[in-house]
């Protein structure tokens, strides 16, 4: 004796009613993708300016306080090598920049800025300080002497 299914129509209607409208929002919700995908990267870029402008800002602050009397005001050099350069702004990467500024330069007046080594900045504080010195990159100098060192 096969089993016999009884059926409702109400039912069956109200389950075809929700099924088109979850079908209909899946495909709302692809077809929103796109537009998100177009919208959301000059919204990145901005976000990301505006904190950069913010690291080189608060980099200027501990800048004045740590670097300029040894790098010079505006990293045009000293005692210290000229930062605002070419040379080094083309040649030092981000990261290189942040560890000669973390761990210091061994046999050097450049000793270690960083908590982890015995210094006074934070990583963030040494972030901040890689992104000022990167945005003199634009307008750096031509300074092919940058590692000389005036009165050192």
């Amino acid at each position: 004796m096969p089993y016999e299914y009884s059926t409702d129509d109400k039912l069956d209607r109200s389950t075809n009613s929700w099924m088109l409208i979850g079908v209909v929002l899946l495909v709302g919700i692809v077809a929103m993708f796109p537009l998100y995908r177009s919208y959301e990267p000059s919204s990145r870029d901005g976000a990301r300016q505006a904190q950069s402008a913010s690291l080189a800002q608060e980099g200027e602050s501990i800048w004045q306080l740590s670097c300029a009397s040894c790098h010079g005001l505006a990293g045009e050099g000293g005692t210290a090598p000229a930062l605002n350069s070419e040379q080094f702004l083309q040649t030092a990467s981000d990261e290189q920049t942040a560890t000669l500024i973390a761990v210091g330069i061994p046999g050097s007046q450049m000793s270690a800025y960083s908590q982890d080594f015995g210094g006074q900045l934070t990583s963030q504080q040494i972030k901040a300080l890689v992104t000022l010195i990167r945005s003199w990159e634009p307008n750096a100098p031509d300074v092919p002497d940058w590692r000389d060192m005036i009165g050192g």
